[in-house]
């Protein structure tokens, strides 16, 4: 199920509390590729409906649905009394073993409660409606996949900032070796991009960190098993019983592991440890330059263009055409749904269309959709002097967030369904500093899998990777 049929199955869903409740729920396992209760524990020992609670302060309840270390989440019928609802989950949470997110729900919106032991609460309240903006996706997958990437004050910047730091010790390391900064800098862009793909689903069941912990510290057998994932990941193929998709894109030509200390090994398996899924492509490229290239290491803890400030000029000089054409499209579309013509008659019709009529304007309405679509796809954007990528990320990001609207609007109309197409091959750049020339691409095609990944529209097709021209 995606998030679109959820949200359009439950607008139009009219069920009591009780016959709606665990419906509702194993939906939602469905749309983020979770489990259901049974399937993972048959016994309810650790994940289950109706969950026995003793209230604080006396008493016997239930939590609807319980997850150990995950959540406590309660049910309520639409426009009934959410603050109500999180009292009685309060009053359960000792119970339910502190979870560290509380959540209850209406069917018409998700409220999430932080739980988190010694911080502030954050609160998070997600509309039927909005359900399928990203950031509300990523929201629902870090419920169900990873409830402590909500924890208050870990942010994508701090995460971000932090995995810069480590690398920017890991290459200073390895430099003061002897080994050659170039060298130093693409090793570790693949190192860094492993660590994605493995934390957003690219690479399969944690193999990445599997290495690190095989390899129990040990360079040399660490540096043959790295050396074996890069092989795979450039062609694609087998890595022991695991299948590895096709990557390239020039990342991979180059499959050398430089020699590695003992100390090297243990940077990288912290480096492993954090939430590569969210880090910030719209800094990440900046902060990992000043990491890898050494003229610029001094920098690492200086002010860097915010994503906010970006936007503003990406805005005004990328977007602003487009959505005047967005806009002029859309009215045509919206005179041919309702009178049959692209512009209105100086007296409207006094009747709806009829049935064949109807048909007839959203055959046409279609192609004008598909036309804007298609001239979305056609957009080239040049960046003369890219540095690491932050501006093209950007402007790619609205780019396909305009693309996303579109689709989504032809969808509740009736127009048929759209695959977004447009991607990093529509961007242009020119950079003369071999490290921000390489993180450019990175920061590009890591921002593009991320915005593909958090709207919901599967994997991309292989190779994964392509050179950026």
């Amino acid at each position: 199920m995606t998030i679109l049929e959820f949200i359009a199955k439950w607008k139009q869903a009219d069920l009591k509390e009780r016959s709606a409740a665990q419906e509702h729920f194993l939906d939602l396992c469905r749309c983020f590729g979770h489990p259901t209760p049974a399937e993972t524990d048959p016994t309810g020992e650790s994940f289950c409906f109706e969950k026995g609670a003793a209230k604080h302060g006396g008493g016997e309840g239930f939590a609807d649905v319980w997850k150990r270390g995950f959540f406590g989440w309660e049910y309520k019928g639409r426009h009934k009394d959410l603050a109500a609802a999180y009292d009685q989950l309060l009053r359960y949470r000792s119970a339910l073993e502190n979870p560290p997110l509380l959540l209850v729900c209406d069917l018409d919106r998700i409220v999430i409660h932080t739980n988190f032991t010694g911080t502030v609460e954050a609160t998070h309240d997600l509309s039927l409606e909005s359900m399928a903006e990203p950031r509300n996706i990523e929201i629902l997958r870090a419920v169900f996949h990873n409830p402590e990437a909500l924890r208050p004050g870990r942010t994508s910047t701090a995460v971000t900032q932090d995995a810069a730091r480590q690398f920017a010790d890991l290459a200073a390391a390895m430099r003061g070796r002897g080994l050659d900064p170039a060298a130093v800098a693409h090793f570790l862009d693949r190192i860094v991009f492993c660590l994605f793909a493995e934390d957003t689903g690219l690479l399969p069941k944690m193999v990445f960190s599997r290495i690190v912990e095989t390899s129990a510290g040990d360079p040399e057998r660490f540096g043959k098993l790295l050396g074996q994932l890069f092989d795979t990941m450039a062609t694609g193929g087998d890595f022991g019983l695991e299948p590895i998709r096709h990557f390239n894109g020039n990342l991979f030509d180059d499959r050398t592991v430089l020699d590695l200390a003992a100390a090297d090994v243990k940077r990288i398996a912290a480096a492993a440890s954090l939430d590569w899924s969210a880090v910030d492509p719209s800094i990440f490229g900046t902060l990992f330059e000043r990491g890898l290239d050494p003229a610029k290491r001094s920098q690492l803890g200086a002010h860097f263009t915010s994503k906010e400030d970006i936007e503003l000029v990406i805005d005004a000089v990328v977007l602003a055409p487009l959505r005047r054409e967005w806009a002029e499209t859309k009215a045509i579309i919206e005179c041919l749904l309702t009178t049959g013509r692209k512009k209105a008659a100086a007296r409207a019709p006094a009747k709806p269309l009829s049935a064949a009529a109807l048909r007839k304007a959203r055959g046409e309405a279609g192609s004008i959709l598909h036309g804007f679509l298609d001239g979305l796809n056609r957009v080239k954007i040049l960046d003369p002097a890219c540095g690491s990528g932050n501006f093209l990320y950007v402007a790619l990001l609205r780019l396909k967030d305009l693309e996303k609207e579109a689709i989504l609007y032809g969808s509740a109309h009736g127009l048929g369904a759209f695959l977004p197409m447009c991607g990093p091959w529509q961007l242009y750049g020119l950079e003369i500093n071999p490290y921000a020339h390489d993180l450019a691409q990175m920061t590009v095609w890591i921002g593009w899998l991320q915005w593909i990944r958090v709207n919901g529209f599967g994997f991309p097709a292989e190779p994964i990777l392509r050179p950026l021209s």
